[in-house]
């Protein structure tokens, strides 16, 4: 019998389609806005100018220098151009990083946000942003951040790296998969998690094969926007928070973070609830979800270990006293034993024991 349940969600205006991307100018004047600043990563810059390009004078010029976990203080220089530009909203064009980044200046100016999402991190449909500031990454969760339209163009992630997409798609299975067991749980986000979940099982190790798989890249691309819409309407929990402890304290690399970390956090939880993850489970053939989601990861070349990231056993403990003294909702306690443990198997990349 289904449960009495609420669901509250804020979908921002979705475009998708190959050549979605050319719909940008269309986007903006449906916001009434025409004095946009292009935001990326240095990385991306060249993909940004020519958006500007094409753009023309509905833009008044790029900031290339988003990086992960948004600090401070770029955003304070992203700000300072936007005003100084005269710019009256923004375009994100990439993915976590450059997204949050636009969040950031929309937290403090109330700009409108337009989106071109070009990886899988999900965040772009989400009232949520995370920010660092002295080693200490912080998470918030307000409608002011939320964009107004999201572009989605399966054509864009063509030249995406395969090491990239592996962990940008399992950092969106990992949204998924924590809203399964959410305090604030409803059967609507639980439907959209196992589909996105399931379009993202079947399209990674078909882009590991063919990376430019029209297919593929468009099944990860939806599967994706469906993770970020549970990572918007429910609340995130064990996982979410050693990722943001790990990545904020010890400036790891966001995507490659969650990718390790996902099997073993979902071990540790599932002990608690195991009906909860059962779908997951027989979703990936497996006795157990963590044992499934590592099978999965090792099988599309993940990275599984910590230690390959930089950290060090030190590193471990203080990532355990940081989770465990501000505490996300758990279904299981989060024991200070318990969590050590599970870090120092995700640091040596063993398997989640099944108990």
């Amino acid at each position: 019998m289904t449960q009495p349940f609420t669901f509250e969600s804020a979908i921002p205006r979705i475009v998708f389609g190959i050549g979605s991307i050319s719909k940008v100018s269309e986007e903006l004047g449906r916001l009434g806005r025409g004095r946009a600043l292009v935001l990326s990563t240095p990385h991306q810059e060249n993909d940004a100018q020519a958006l500007a390009s094409a753009l023309g004078e509905l833009a008044v010029g790029v900031f290339n220098r988003a990086v992960m976990h948004t600090p401070v203080d770029v955003t304070t220089e992203a700000l300072s151009m936007f005003n100084g530009s005269g710019a009256d909203c923004i375009v994100s064009l990439g993915g976590g990083s450059t997204i949050g980044l636009g969040k950031a200046i929309a937290l403090r100016n109330n700009a409108p946000q337009l989106v071109v999402a070009t990886t899988y991190a999900g965040s772009e449909v989400t009232p949520i942003l995370g920010e660092t500031e002295n080693g200490i990454k912080t998470t918030i969760r307000t409608s002011s951040v939320l964009p107004k339209t999201v572009i989605y163009d399966p054509e864009l992630t063509f030249g995406l790296p395969v090491p990239m997409s592996v962990t940008s798609g399992l950092n969106a299975m990992a949204h998924a998969v924590e809203g399964l067991y959410a305090q604030d749980r409803n059967p609507i986000a639980s439907l959209m998690a196992m589909e996105g979940l399931a379009a993202l099982r079947k399209a990674l190790p078909a882009i590991v094969n063919l990376p430019r798989d029209p297919l593929a890249r468009t099944d990860a691309l939806y599967g994706s926007w469906l993770c970020g819409v549970v990572l918007g309407a429910v609340g995130m929990s064990l996982h979410h928070k050693l990722c943001h402890t790990l990545g904020g304290t010890f400036d790891l690399p966001h995507a490659e973070t969650h990718a390790i970390l996902l099997p073993h956090t979902v071990s540790y939880i599932e002990q608690a609830v195991p009906e909860l993850l059962a779908p997951v489970a027989r979703l990936f053939g497996a006795p157990r979800a963590g044992t499934g989601l590592h099978d999965f990861a090792l099988s599309i070349g993940a990275p599984m270990r910590l230690r390959d990231l930089g950290v060090t056993g030190d590193d471990l403990d203080r990532a355990t006293a940081l989770a465990v003294s501000h505490p996300y909702w758990s279904p299981r306690p989060l024991e200070a034993g318990g969590i050590r443990a599970l870090l120092q198997n995700a640091w040596q990349g063993v398997r989640p024991h099944l108990r």
